[in-house]
């Protein structure tokens, strides 16, 4: 009885010790549309991210990702290398001004028609 007893109780902090490595995050993305919403997630689509699902209303990103591939930061640097401002990374001039210009947040707000 008292093998069984140590048995399960072996079994049970093993798997308390188990961590998840999958995180789920959100942070905000500047961006005015499809063609944007496109490019955002794309640009989040790196090693470690399982999915990045962005906003057009709420100009938010919604990331699942596994923390021992990838890190929030590094997610956000790639997704401001596309031309995209995050709430911690700030974009260079050169990747803005390849956007389109209906792409252009810092100076217009697409319009559909």
């Amino acid at each position: 009885m008292k093998i069984l007893l140590i048995i399960i109780a072996f079994v049970f902090s093993i798997n308390g010790q188990a961590q998840t490595t999958i995180k789920t995050a959100t942070f905000s993305v500047k961006g005015n549309c499809d063609q944007c919403k496109e490019r955002i997630e794309n640009a989040a689509d790196i090693k470690g991210v399982k999915t990045c699902v962005w906003n057009e209303k709420t100009k938010v990103a919604t990331l699942v990702f596994d923390t021992k591939k990838t890190t929030l930061e590094l997610i956000e640097k790639a997704i401001a290398k596309a031309g995209h401002e995050t709430s911690t990374q700030k974009v260079d001039d050169k990747a803005y001004n390849t956007l389109p210009d209906c792409c252009k947040y810092k100076s217009t707000d697409c319009k559909k028609k």
